[in-house]
């Protein structure tokens, strides 16, 4: 399969084909009372101005054109549990739409489930549960490995961006893969690997992961219209297979926010958030958590970054995603410029969904929705 047939399989046909979809918008209205309670709510979530959360409308405004201009399906930005602005384009509101790789972010948010539970722990062995890989050179790779991307396992544009989508079983595929490189010491963006963490969280919880992220997430969320995609085999794609909505994902950056609370209910550590989303999970990526990006200062690995053969980039640089930005923010990321943004200084949120970028045009990131952030709070 050559590359560029990748980005059909990557896209999809549930967004391409919308395009025809006549945009709604939703208002927000003037409650420039805070004492007042919200006079609307949007699938759940309080519908409040953005003056009376602290945020500057004209900034929201431009930002969602902004949005528009590039493609975007729907956006909205969040503060204290309130929507100060929601837009939707092409598709209705409340419509699923592939978000590829933020899909990382949410299989990051199970295994933390599964940690509080007792099921399973960040140091154990793969091979503890996929017994595929006992006794091989990748019987030392951790889970903490394969939240970090620094497992070590496998990884070229071609297995991890062609063979791995059309494989039956992405699981079988994933975890007969040999081991590149020793656990720790190089990272990759390694979908593959990420997959791998399909059958451990089977394995450790006993029950499908399309059903264990129903019932123990995003039915306790309220996320209603979220589901995982499976493969042939029946597998859910846990490295980009979720299908979701801006105001359904932007419940899991809220649960973030409230340190693995929510509503007073706790689905996470408090101790797991803070390892997930408030620090670099590896020295080789100063930018990534447990499958979240970080807006932390110092060595910055990209998706497909060349590397030598010891798994090293070739042109390393050190920085930030977000330079103007707090080095607190966290996002879950997506091809094609999916973005949860979050902001725990402030609890706000910034989401946006969408197309991606046609040939010449740079797709919308984490320093876009950071740019809409930092204008909105000045």
């Amino acid at each position: 399969m050559r590359l560029r047939g990748l980005v059909a399989v990557l896209l999809g046909v549930s967004l391409a084909a919308s395009g025809a979809t006549a945009a709604t918008v939703t208002p927000v209205g003037d409650d420039r009372t805070s004492s007042r309670p919200p006079a609307r709510t949007v699938e759940g979530w309080p519908l409040t101005s953005p003056s009376s959360v602290g945020l500057r409308a004209r900034a929201i405004e431009r930002g969602a054109a902004e949005a528009r201009r590039r493609g975007s399906t729907c956006f909205a930005v969040v503060r204290n549990g309130k929507v100060a602005g929601e837009w939707s384009w092409r598709l209705p509101r409340d419509e699923p739409r592939e978000v590829f790789s933020i899909t990382k972010s949410v299989t990051s948010t199970l295994v933390g489930i599964a940690v509080r539970d007792g099921d399973l722990r960040l140091d154990d062995p793969v091979s503890t549960y996929v017994p595929q890989l006992r006794g091989t050179p990748s019987a030392s790779v951790t889970v903490r490995n394969l939240l970090a991307n620094d497992s070590g396992r496998f990884w070229s544009l071609q297995s991890d961006y062609a063979d791995l989508l059309t494989a039956r079983s992405r699981t079988r595929y994933a975890v007969g893969l040999p081991q590149q490189y020793a656990p720790g010491s190089a990272w990759a963006y390694n979908n593959a690997a990420i997959q791998v963490l399909e059958p451990v969280l089977e394995e450790a919880t006993g029950m499908p992961v399309e059903r264990f992220a129903r019932t123990r997430l995003f039915e306790p969320l309220g996320m209603t219209r979220t589901s995982f995609i499976t493969d042939r085999a029946g597998d859910a794609a846990v490295f980009y297979g979720l299908r979701t909505t801006c105001l359904d994902i932007a419940r899991l950056g809220r649960l973030h926010l409230g340190r693995g609370k929510v509503d007073g209910r706790r689905l996470l550590g408090a101790s797991w958030v803070r390892a997930a989303v408030g620090r670099s999970s590896t020295v080789h990526n100063a930018a990534y958590g447990y499958l979240w990006w970080l807006n932390r200062p110092g060595p910055l690995r990209g998706a497909t970054d060349p590397v030598d053969a010891q798994g090293q980039p070739l042109a390393p640089i050190t920085g930030q995603l977000a330079p103007f930005a707090p080095e607190d923010l966290y996002a879950a990321l997506g091809f094609g410029g999916q973005v949860l943004l979050v902001d725990p200084s402030t609890r706000t949120m910034v989401v946006r969904l969408g197309l991606p970028a046609q040939p010449g045009e740079e797709s919308y990131g984490f320093a876009d929705a950071a740019r809409v952030l930092t204008r909105a709070l000045r």
